[in-house]
């Protein structure tokens, strides 16, 4: 068997970095009912955003005095691209036919993986990401790697910090306001093009902090990983209550749990043995959803007018 404690820290690592990313989701899905498919891209861009800033820093320099430059390039990566892909891309199409911002969306996923597998240097392996020396941490029996702290103390700060922007900031009434009606906020005053774009850009920003995190987890980035990463959050974001920001992390929790758990333990079932494993790791995630949406298809919370944003 499987140490318990160790596999509820994985999940809980796991379901944080997915809730990270299924924020940018549901926050565009609560205001303009767009599911953003190049959000999973987003955040591929912001890993190597970081990776970009690692290298043009001297040689030598710690990686403790580097991650915030790291984080901060990555997040103006991502934010850039975010609000680019809103005004260019889907802008364009408010009002038009639903299935045409969608099929963009898929499109423009395809093309930021692309650009970047053609013009980032050596982009077409997996590039190696800064690791913090000293091995992991041992906290109340559980093995961190010093990456996973930096994730399960950025998660949790930025959901705090983003409930109370959207609860007590005049841009986050605005916001709830937008989603529960933008054409009524339009007619209050609100500029609900400049909310959308605010809401595209913190979702990449969150989306940024969760690629940090990854790279500094799995020790690589790769133009590929945003494909997986990005379905799972969605995923997440279904799974939470989509359009519902607090159930984007809960969400997101839930997955990695899951996903956690199932891997360590399906084999340990009688006559469930060939189930286990890290092969099986994406089939349960996607067996979750699927459960979800049969038995309660609103999501855990259920979608929440006023907590969109």
């Amino acid at each position: 068997m499987h140490d318990l404690p160790e596999q509820l820290a994985n999940g809980l690592i796991l379901g944080a970095m997915y809730g990270l990313i299924a924020i940018g989701y549901t926050m565009v899905y609560g205001i303009v009912q767009l599911i953003n498919f190049a959000h999973g891209e987003i955040f591929m861009i912001g890993g190597f955003g970081a990776l970009t800033a690692w290298l043009w820093l001297p040689d030598g320099t710690s990686l403790m005095v580097a991650l915030p430059v790291m984080v901060l390039m990555a997040m103006t990566c991502a934010i850039l691209v975010g609000i680019g892909a809103e005004r260019l891309a889907y802008r364009p199409l408010r009002g038009g036919p639903r299935l045409a911002p969608l099929i963009t969306a898929i499109g423009l996923s395809i093309a930021l993986q692309q650009a970047i597998w053609a013009f980032y240097p050596d982009a077409k392996k997996d590039l190696s990401f800064p690791q913090f020396e000293g091995g992991t941490v041992h906290l109340a029996g559980i093995s961190l790697q010093r990456g996973e702290i930096f994730l399960l103390v950025a998660a949790p700060l930025c959901m705090i910090a983003l409930a109370v922007f959207v609860s007590k900031s005049r841009t986050g009434r605005a916001m709830q306001a937008t989603s529960q009606d933008p054409d009524t906020a339009k007619l209050m005053g609100i500029n609900t093009d400049r909310i959308i774009v605010t809401a595209f850009a913190i979702g990449a920003a969150f989306a940024a902090i969760a690629a940090v995190a990854h790279g500094l987890k799995y020790g690589q980035v790769s133009f590929r990983m945003g494909f997986i990463a990005g379905l799972k959050a969605f995923t997440a974001a279904v799974l939470g209550g989509i359009g519902n920001i607090y159930g984007a992390m809960i969400g997101g929790l839930a997955l990695g749990l899951a996903e956690a758990l199932a891997t360590a333990y399906m084999a340990d079932v009688p006559g469930m043995e060939q189930f286990g494993g890290g092969a099986w790791k994406d089939v349960w995630a996607f067996v979750l959803l699927i459960l979800v949406l049969l038995l309660r298809p609103q999501g855990i919370l259920g979608e929440r007018v006023s907590d969109r944003a």
